[in-house]
């Protein structure tokens, strides 16, 4: 199965989204209509105000929908914002809708008004600056992986620090003893590859 090539523009995204271009077209008119600019990142067409990311909207094979960057923040009376990531992603939030009849407009330019009110409270922060912004704690246990294993320790040395958070936070977050060792089996091999826990979503 062939590749698909990375959108250039939202028209080339949505032209690649057969299934979901009519909802996909009326979510796009929506955002653009609450003044939010329109750019791609991360291969999905995202909405900016004043530099910050506000919203994505995206299709998948069963589903489309609207990504809120900092959805943890928002109000949610529709009760419609769920963690696509549990236990993962921490502040992105998903309106799931599963045809155009989902696409409550009125409410959901509310949620973006809101959406817009919490990006502004946030700073921008670029190079060196945001890069020593990001802090964790290694957990014990991908420590001593990362120690036995020479090649996934340089390859963690070259992820970006929010990628090493990730991996770092996947571990930290098991409860179970268990549970993280069965995650160290599954992340050890991305790490090797060079690949962050989350870019399949990112590239989406």
């Amino acid at each position: 199965m062939a590749k698909m090539k990375k959108p250039k523009s939202v028209e080339d995204y949505i032209a690649s989204q057969e299934k979901w271009d009519a909802e996909l077209t009326k979510l796009r008119e929506t955002m653009l209509s609450t003044g939010l600019e329109e750019t791609i990142k991360w291969s999905i067409p995202v909405y900016v105000h004043n530099g910050k990311n506000v919203v994505g909207i995206a299709g998948f094979k069963n589903h489309f929908g609207v990504w809120f960057y900092e959805g943890a923040e928002l109000p949610d009376p529709q009760d419609v914002l769920t963690n696509a990531q549990e236990g993962k992603t921490q502040s992105m939030r998903h309106w799931k809708m599963a045809s155009a009849k989902d696409i409550k407009v009125r409410a959901l330019k509310a949620y973006v008004k809101e959406a817009m009110k919490v990006a502004a409270t946030k700073k921008v922060t670029t190079g060196k600056r945001k890069k020593n912004a990001i802090t964790f704690e290694m957990p014990p246990e991908l420590a001593a992986v990362l120690k036995k294993d020479r090649k996934a320790a340089a390859a963690f040395g070259k992820l970006s620090p929010g990628k090493q958070r990730d991996y770092a936070e996947h571990i930290s977050t098991a409860k179970r003893e268990a549970t993280k060792l069965t995650r160290l089996e599954k992340i050890l091999p991305m790490i090797r590859d060079g690949v962050g826990l989350h870019d399949k979503y990112r590239n989406c």
